[in-house]
C-alpha cells in the first residue's frame, strides 16, 4: 500500500474518478481492461469483501485514517492510495454525493445464466429498465428481501454503472445476476420452463391476480419479470409467461415506480412467501 497527495486536480491518475466515461469505463473494445468505480466507504468495503481486484483508492484526506480503520485489508494490499483536500474533491467530483471515498475496480467477471439460475429458487427478471438509480435500488430491496439472482434483459441498464453501484450500497457485488441471451425474450422463458419456474409478469392486464394470491406464493421456483419505466412489459414476455400479477392500489393510483413495486412483490413473493 502505498499513500499518495494529490496536488493538482488535472492529475492524470483521477482519470478514472473524473474524466472517463461509464462507456469508457466498460472498455467495451477490449473488455479485459474494464473497470467499475465504487463511491462511498461501504461500496469500497463491500467490494473488498466480495474480492474484486482494486485498482487504486481515492480519499479525502480527513477521512484516510477512518477508511483504514474501516477496510483493514487495504494495508495488505498493493493498491495505490490517493488523497486529496476537500475542495479538490469538490471541484472535480462533487462531495456532497460520495462523502469523500471512491476506489477504481476490475469489473468483475460476468456470470453466465446458468450459473445465476443453478439452485435458485426466486428470481428477477428485468425488461428495458434504463434508469440505472432504478436498477441499484431494485438489486438493494432483492438483496434484503430473498431474491436468490437477478437476470437481464440484453439492452437493459448495466449494474456496474458508478451511479447503480453506489444506489444498491454494493449489493451488485453480492447477488448473482446474468445477462440473458439473445433472441429475447424466447431464449430466457425456454431455460426457466425447462428449469421448471413458474414465470410471472407484474402488469396491468385482465387475467391478472393480487400479488398475495396463493397460487403464486405456493411455486418452488418463481420467476418475477419488470419492465421498463415508460412502457413496462413487452408483448413478447406478457404473451409468454404462466402468470400476471399486481399490485392493488388505492385512491386512483394505477402503478408504482418499479422501485417500489419490485419491493412490494419480493417482500410478498420471495421474503414473507418463504418464511
Amino acid at each position: 500500500m502505498t499513500i499518495t497527495r494529490i496536488a493538482d486536480e488535472s492529475d492524470p491518475r483521477l482519470d478514472v474518478y473524473t474524466r472517463l466515461s461509464d462507456r469508457q469505463l466498460r472498455s467495451l473494445a477490449d473488455p479485459s481492461q474494464a473497470v467499475v468505480v465504487c463511491e462511498s466507504l461501504l461500496v469500497i468495503k463491500v467490494a473488498v469483501e466480495r474480492g474484486l481486484e482494486l485498482q487504486s483508492v481515492l480519499v479525502d484526506e480527513r477521512h484516510l485514517d477512518n477508511l483504514l480503520q474501516t477496510v483493514p485489508a487495504l494495508d495488505g494490499m498493493d493498491v495505490p492510495i490517493y488523497t486529496a483536500t476537500r475542495d479538490q474533491l469538490q471541484g472535480v467530483t462533487g462531495i456532497n454525493v460520495h462523502r469523500g471515498y471512491f476506489a477504481a475496480a476490475r469489473r468483475p467477471r460476468p456470470r453466465g445464466l446458468g450459473e445465476v439460475l443453478e439452485g435458485a429458487g426466486r428470481i428477477a427478471v428485468l425488461e428495458g429498465l434504463v434508469d440505472i438509480t432504478n436498477v441499484g435500488a431494485l438489486f438493494r430491496s432483492a438483496a434484503a428481501l430473498g431474491v436468490d439472482g437477478i437476470v437481464l434483459a440484453p439492452r437493459c441498464a448495466d449494474p456496474l454503472n458508478r451511479r447503480s453501484v453506489r444506489v444498491s450500497m454494493g449489493t451488485v457485488f453480492v447477488l448473482p445476476w446474468a445477462v440473458a441471451p439473445e433472441p429475447w425474450p424466447q431464449s430466457l422463458l425456454g431455460e426457466l420452463g425447462e428449469r421448471g419456474f413458474h414465470t410471472v409478469a407484474l402488469a396491468l392486464d385482465d387475467r391478472a391476480v393480487p400479488i398475495d394470491d396463493p397460487s403464486l406464493a405456493g411455486h418452488d421456483r418463481l420467476a418475477l419479470f419488470f419492465g421498463s419505466e415508460g412502457w413496462g412489459l413487452s408483448d413478447q414476455v406478457l404473451e409468454g409467461v404462466d402468470s400476471t400479477a399486481i399490485i392493488p392500489m388505492q385512491r386512483g393510483v394505477d402503478s408504482l415506480n418499479v422501485a417500489a413495486s419490485s419491493a412490494v412483490a419480493f417482500w410478498e413473493l420471495c421474503s414473507r412467501g418463504r418464511s
